[in-house]
């Protein structure tokens, strides 16, 4: 059996990157929220050098603040990191979508329906975690029907600003908005219509500036 001491740092260090970043954008780690080495080493059971590197990332990525000989912080919401990321993501997803629906091939409809199917069951439930994992899964697949799943990476690694409002505004609710949503933009690709489909990947992330605003009037303290 393979022990941590084993593992490489490299692999150690991204481990605890997706780790902190999960609890940061879950929002189980707040903005202004105090970290240091020594706590997540020890949760972990990794030593303090693979965490030194993951927080190197995660300040890098725009999540931690590190402040030399003082505490390491969780970093407050940019609302204009969270505009960029939208940004970004949409430019992306809105061609995305428009190969799918050109070419949605023969399983796509029902590929998508059985997500759609899986995200009410959450919804249903009222599992957030479970359903944000869903919806990440049902864009991710339609890069993978588009035959560009590395775009989805690309996407992944700029969007942990705009996750981190996305998270807070999780609920039976909001969830319910974005499986209609999802259920529009499946109806579109099902029927070829290419135009149909953008529109409606374009008014479904442009929801994201409504859930800004929403969030920093709920919770200003969390933003810059």
């Amino acid at each position: 059996m393979t022990s941590v001491l084993d593992i490489p740092e490299e692999t150690m260090s991204l481990r605890v990157v997706g780790a902190l970043r999960d609890e940061i954008v879950s929002m189980a780690l707040k903005p202004g929220d105090v970290i240091s080495e020594s706590d997540i080493a020890a949760r972990y059971g990794v030593s303090r050098q693979p965490v030194r590197e993951a927080f190197i990332r995660l300040a890098q990525q725009g999540l931690l603040l590190i402040r030399p000989k003082r505490a390491t912080v969780v970093k407050k919401i940019s609302p204009e990191g969270v505009r960029q990321s939208r940004f970004i993501r949409e430019s992306i997803e809105v061609e995305v979508v428009r190969r799918v629906a050109g070419n949605p091939g023969a399983d796509a409809a029902a590929i998508l329906d059985e997500l759609i199917a899986d995200q009410e069951r959450a919804s249903s439930a009222a599992d957030s975690r479970r359903f944000h994992q869903l919806d990440e899964l049902f864009h991710r697949t339609l890069a993978r029907l588009a035959g560009v799943e590395y775009a989805w990476q690309l996407i992944d690694d700029h969007k942990m600003q705009l996750d981190r409002v996305r998270f807070m505004t999780l609920g039976v609710s909001s969830a319910q908005v974005a499986i209609g949503e999802h259920k529009i933009i499946a109806a579109k690709i099902a029927n070829g219509d290419v135009a149909g489909a953008e529109a409606a990947m374009r008014a479904h992330l442009g929801r994201a500036e409504i859930l800004l605003t929403q969030t920093i009037n709920d919770f200003p303290d969390y933003f810059e």
